[in-house]
């Protein structure tokens, strides 16, 4: 079998989401693929409509029922579980492709021996093969056989896990598997694929559709997302330590960090959620000074973090409470000057 396509499935039956991105998969010009569609327990009718697909393109289409409800991240663990491609492919189930989109990744890989291969996406917010807004996923200069430099740019942009595929020792080498129960899964391990890879290749141009709409991860936020968004950066400093890069890697690792965890996080939080409390803002704080208390003086900080939010992670660092007053006036200041502007 030379590729193995893993589809976590919630709840994504409404408009004809999950259809469209199926219609993708089934129709790629390769031959000799198989997807696996894994519902996670969905409350709508995704299954009823995988077990369609997989009555009609029974040679192709491997449907999992989860007993329970595990997250993305416990999605792909169980398609994993089955695969039997020599490449593992992802793509979320609000999204889809290009006809030629994975014949040209593998293509790719056969003709310059890469391990690893990815390329642009598209951002939209419409079922159509139209180009939409272009995403530029990873960098040219990444490209090629990998060297630290390249590591650590990687480290620094990895761009999308699913808009790649991934040769399957990359995957099946790795001892463990995505966490369960939480989202930004990727995050959490996407370091400890990208250092077992020894060639990159990256095609630019989009052929993955990402679709854009209000119940998508990055576009919910809640108390809990923000949560998970903390966790899977402490896993991937805890991987990083676990599998032996993390002092060579160091100063990237912890710019990852400050941005997934705290940065993020952070403002995210305080734009997004109605209730806030101010002990979960305070322990963010507490927590990032713990696990690195000289990050401000990380080399990419300063190029990497926007110059206001700087001002404002410091005055947070210095009082949380200060942090919380000065914020919630700006911004109503702000809105209300918006407001003028629109009368």
């Amino acid at each position: 079998m030379k590729l193995s396509i893993i589809v976590p499935v919630y709840n994504m039956a409404a408009d004809g989401k999950l259809e469209y991105c199926l219609e993708s998969l089934v129709n790629q010009t390769i031959k000799d693929y198989e997807i696996i569609a894994v519902d996670d327990c969905s409350t709508d009718n995704s299954l009823e409509i995988l077990k369609q697909y997989e009555a009609k393109y029974p040679d192709k289409f491997k449907v999992i029922a989860s007993p329970v409800n595990k997250k993305q991240g416990g999605a792909k663990n169980l398609g994993l579980e089955i695969a039997k491609g020599d490449w593992i492919g992802f793509i979320d189930s609000d999204d889809w492709i290009t006809k030629d989109y994975y014949e040209k990744l593998l293509n790719k890989a056969e003709e310059t021996g890469a391990d690893m291969v990815g390329c642009d996406y598209h951002l939209t917010g419409e079922h159509s093969m139209e180009i939409g807004q272009i995403v530029h996923n990873n960098k040219p200069e990444q490209a090629g056989i990998l060297t630290k430099e390249k590591y650590q740019s990687l480290i620094l942009d990895s761009g999308s896990l699913v808009v790649k595929i991934y040769r399957r020792g990359i995957v099946y080498d790795y001892p463990n598997r995505f966490p369960e129960g939480i989202f930004y899964e990727d995050n959490a391990i996407s370091n400890s694929w990208m250092l077992r890879a020894k060639h990159f290749e990256y095609i630019q141009e989009p052929m993955y559709y990402y679709y854009q709409h209000n119940a998508s991860t990055v576009h919910t936020i809640t108390k809990k997302r923000c949560e998970d968004r903390m966790e899977a950066a402490r896993i991937m400093v805890e991987e990083a330590k676990q599998f032996g890069f993390f002092d060579e890697y160091k100063e990237e690792i912890e710019s990852s960090f400050t941005t997934l965890f705290y940065v993020n996080t952070l403002f995210s939080y305080m734009m997004g959620v109605k209730k806030q409390e101010f002990s979960f803002i305070k322990a963010m704080g507490e927590e990032m000074k713990n696990t690195f208390p000289d990050f401000r003086n990380n080399k990419y900080y300063q190029s990497r973090v926007h110059a206001e939010e700087r001002k404002l992670i410091d005055m947070h660092m210095k009082s949380p409470l200060y942090f919380v007053v000065y914020y919630k006036l700006l911004w109503s200041y702000r809105n209300f000057r918006k407001k003028l502007a629109s009368k």
